[in-house]
C-alpha cells in the first residue's frame, strides 16, 4: 500500500521500482545474516545522508523478506528482487497487502506534497495490520523518511514500535537520526549507511543512464557529496551552474556581483523551481556552516561567532518564508547577500 508515487527527481528512478543498489554490501550482508538467523530485530533505523541508496536499500529487503517468509530457508545473499514476482509488481503499484509506504502525502488542493508525515498517516497502519491480521505473513511499514513525521505523527508510531503486531517488521528511514525522538531511536536497531564513493556514485549515475562530462567531472563528484540526488540535482535541475554563478558573486563584488545576483535570485524564483531553491538553500546553508568550522579551528573565534550567527538568523528567514509563501526572489537574494557578506 502507498499513499503516493512521492516526489521523484528528473531522472531518478523511484525506490520502490529501483533494482539497482550501489555501495551498501556490508549492510545488505548483515541483514541477510540477521534475517536468516531468524533473530532480525522488527525495527531498523537506516539512516545516513539522503541521496545514498537508504530507501532503495529498505525496499530490497522488504522484496527479500516477502519472497522468503520463512527465514532460515532465505538465500545467504540479498539479491535484487524478481521483476516478474507478483508481490514485486503489487508493491511498485502501491497495492501491496503486505507492505505499506508511509511518506508525505499529497495536497488535494494543489496538488503538492504536504511538508509533514501527519498523524492521519500513521493511523493508516492500524488499518493495514488489521485487514491483514488472519494470515502468517509478514507485514512491512516503510517510514520514508521519519524525519518528515510531525510530533502526534512520530507518538503514534511509536506506540507501535512499543507493542508491534505480531510479524511486523518496520524500516524506518532517516536523514538526521538525530532530529528524532530519542525513543524512537531506542526502539530501533541503527543500520548506518555511508555516502557513496567515487566509483559507485559514477556506476548509480550510469544505471540512470547518465554519463559525466570529464569537464565537469570533478566539480560534480566535490558538490555531490557521494549522493545520486545531489548530483541529479547539480546536473538536471542547474544547481551547478548556479553554485558557479555563487562563487564568482562572493569573489568578483561591484555591480558585476550584484548582476550575477540577481541572476541566481531570478532563477531560483522561477515557477515550478523548488527543488532548485531547496537545493541552492541548504548549499548555502552548509557552505556557510563549513566556513564557520574552518574559522573556529583556525582560532578565528569572533568570526566563527558571527557567521553562525547568520546561519541561525537564514534558517529562520528560510522558515518564515516558507510558512508566509514570501517573495521568493527576495528570499533569494537575502540568502545570496548573507553570503556572500559571511564567507
Amino acid at each position: 500500500m502507498s499513499g503516493h508515487e512521492g516526489h521523484i527527481l528528473d531522472g531518478a528512478i523511484p525506490p520502490e521500482a529501483n533494482p539497482a543498489l550501489y555501495g551498501h554490501d556490508e549492510a545488505l550482508k548483515f541483514l541477510s545474516t540477521a534475517y536468516r538467523s531468524g533473530k532480525s530485530h522488527h525495527a531498523l533505523l537506516i539512516e545516513g545522508p539522503e541521496g545514498i541508496g537508504k530507501a532503495t536499500l529498505a525496499f530490497r529487503f522488504a522484496n527479500h523478506v516477502l519472497a522468503n517468509p520463512v527465514a532460515h530457508q532465505a538465500p545467504l545473499e540479498i539479491g535484487p528482487p524478481d521483476l516478474n514476482s507478483l508481490e514485486y509488481r503489487q508493491i511498485v503499484a502501491g497495492a501491496s497487502h503486505s507492505l505499506i509506504h508511509l511518506t508525505r502525502p499529497e495536497d488535494a488542493k494543489t496538488g503538492k506534497l504536504r511538508t509533514e508525515i501527519t498523524v492521519e498517516e500513521v493511523r493508516r497502519l492500524g488499518r493495514f495490520f488489521g485487514q491483514t491480521s488472519g494470515n502468517d505473513n509478514w507485514r512491512i511499514v516503510i517510514v520514508d523518511p521519519a524525519d518528515d513525521m510531525n510530533r502526534n505523527a512520530a507518538n503514534a508510531i511509536l506506540k507501535m514500535l512499543e507493542e508491534p503486531p505480531k510479524r511486523a517488521m518496520f524500516l524506518v528511514i532517516s536523514h538526521a537520526p538525530g532530529k528524532l525522538l530519542p525513543t524512537i531511536r531506542s526502539r530501533c536497531l541503527p543500520i548506518r549507511l555511508k555516502p557513496l564513493v567515487e566509483a559507485d556514485l559514477e556506476a548509480a549515475l550510469k544505471n540512470l543512464g547518465f554519463e559525466i562530462e570529464p569537464a565537469m567531472r570533478e566539480a560534480l563528484l566535490r558538490e555531490a557529496g557521494g549522493s545520486v540526488s545531489e548530483a541529479l540535482k547539480l546536473v538536471n535541475y542547474g544547481g551547478l551552474e548556479m553554485l558557479m554563478a555563487l562563487h564568482e558573486a562572493a569573489s568578483t563584488g561591484g555591480p558585476s556581483a550584484r548582476k550575477a545576483m540577481h541572476k541566481i535570485a531570478d532563477a531560483l524564483s522561477a515557477r515550478d523551481n523548488d527543488t532548485l531553491f531547496s537545493f541552492f538553500s541548504q548549499a548555502v546553508l552548509h557552505r556557510m556552516e563549513v566556513a564557520a568550522r574552518q574559522n573556529a579551528l583556525s582560532g578565528a573565534l569572533a568570526n566563527s561567532d558571527r557567521i553562525s550567527a547568520r546561519v541561525s538568523e537564514l534558517r529562520q528567514k528560510l522558515t518564515v518564508s516558507a510558512a508566509y509563501n514570501l517573495d521568493k526572489k527576495q528570499t533569494a537574494l537575502s540568502m545570496i547577500e548573507t553570503y556572500c557578506e559571511s564567507v
